[in-house]
């Protein structure tokens, strides 16, 4: 069966193809899950490219060169968690050397820096979006590696990827960019400068929440080499079932995205106006610090993640989150289903309380996925919630 070029097609085909062409041998049109572990050799050291499924396999790989080609890269590294990925790019790093990062990031990634790898390298945390700022610390620490979230996880703050990583080259620097809250429907972080983009699959990707999973997507030849070297080394790869679902799910990026964005908007907008918030902190506002950088660093739109301050403090926090029940109160995010959260007691509890608080990360902040329920159940939820506080 002759294998179609895709290259040239647009976003919603290639998800849709690449990766996914009908098997060779009987012609179905979703790929086969090659659950197997090793691989017959014709002779020592003679085989068809597979020799065991840590190193490689067959319905990893057609995900790696479906993401590769929605990050618009030449490869991918799949692993069996983000949080896995993160390490492996650690790994690739010279002990003792400096790295910068954000200092509004997943609370995950704060955790495995500060209590994994604190004694290996030399963590700085500063404001990305603040880019005068961020600039400075760039050229003051010469960092081997910088990690930036954009939006940040939870604030949603915004930083400018392309001048940043023009910042990193110039002194030496790999620059990784968690692209996890836009997926690659709404930003590609290399074709802006950086070197390696970055996403926990459990979210946007695989869209689902049924599958936990990491991706790394880059052009550099060497660096990815030692990726993939790291990878068979220490054998974080992801599993060909959770493959097959990702390559599943990842089909229809393109058209959650939109209906995630859609809806986030018009909630946005309603948010803003009650008189329960205090603040609103999404990309498609033009309320939001760093819009007009947001217009012209998203390709289609602000994605679905929200912010908001909720008057009353934690008290009001807990009865807004305990009588919603179209949003399900439940960490992560990128489903098809709404979820909502308190980051300070749920995904960023393992950042120290007077660490959140200086970054405006406190009590009364709740976090909401939005998903691609219709927009009015969504609205009559969030009043249901409104209508239990004090």
């Amino acid at each position: 069966m002759e294998t179609q070029d895709y290259t040239n097609n647009g976003f919603a085909t290639r998800a849709l193809h690449v990766g996914n062409q009908p098997d060779p041998t009987t012609g179905a049109i979703t790929p086969p899950i090659y659950q197997t572990s090793t691989y017959v050799q014709k002779s020592p050291g003679v085989h068809q490219g597979y020799e065991y499924s840590r190193t490689h396999n067959p319905t990893r790989t057609r995900l790696q060169e479906c993401l590769a080609s929605l990050e618009n890269c030449k490869y991918c590294v799949v692993t069996a968690t983000g949080m896995s990925a993160e390490m492996l790019i650690l790994h690739t790093l010279t002990k003792g050397v400096n790295v910068l990062c954000g200092d509004d990031v997943y609370g995950g990634t704060y955790r495995l820096f500060t209590t994994v790898f604190q004694n290996d390298f030399n963590f700085t945390f500063a404001d990305s979006s603040n880019l005068e700022l961020f600039k400075s610390k760039i050229n003051e620490l010469k960092p081997a590696m910088i990690w930036i979230e954009t939006p940040t996880n939870p604030l949603l703050k915004i930083c400018d990827i392309q001048t940043i990583s023009k910042a990193g080259k110039e002194v030496g620097a790999i620059t990784v960019v968690d692209n996890t809250f836009m997926s690659p429907y709404l930003c590609n972080p290399t074709d802006l400068g950086a070197d390696i983009t970055y996403h926990s699959m459990s979210k946007y990707i695989n869209g689902h929440s049924d599958v936990v999973a990491g991706a790394l997507m880059l052009n550099n030849e060497s660096l990815y080499k030692d990726l993939a070297r790291l990878q068979n080394s220490i054998g974080p790869s992801q599993s060909p079932f959770d493959s097959w679902l990702v390559l599943r799910g990842v089909k229809t990026l393109a058209i959650r995205m939109q209906r995630h964005q859609e809806n986030a908007q018009i909630i946005a907008e309603y948010l803003e106006k009650h008189p329960l918030v205090e603040k609103v902190t999404y990309p498609g506002l033009a309320s939001h610090p760093q819009y007009e950088l947001a217009k012209t660093q998203y390709n289609r739109g602000f994605g679905g993640m929200i912010t908001f301050f909720i008057k009353g403090g934690l008290d009001n926090a807990r009865l807004f989150l305990e009588n919603v029940h179209v949003f399900m109160l439940a960490e992560s995010l990128g489903g098809v289903e709404s979820l909502i959260e308190s980051p300070a007691i749920m995904t960023h509890a393992s950042i120290p309380k007077v660490e959140r608080e200086k970054i405006g990360l406190t009590d009364n902040l709740i976090r909401l996925s939005v998903g691609i329920e219709e927009v009015k159940d969504l609205i009559a939820d969030i009043d249901r919630g409104f209508a239990a506080c004090k």
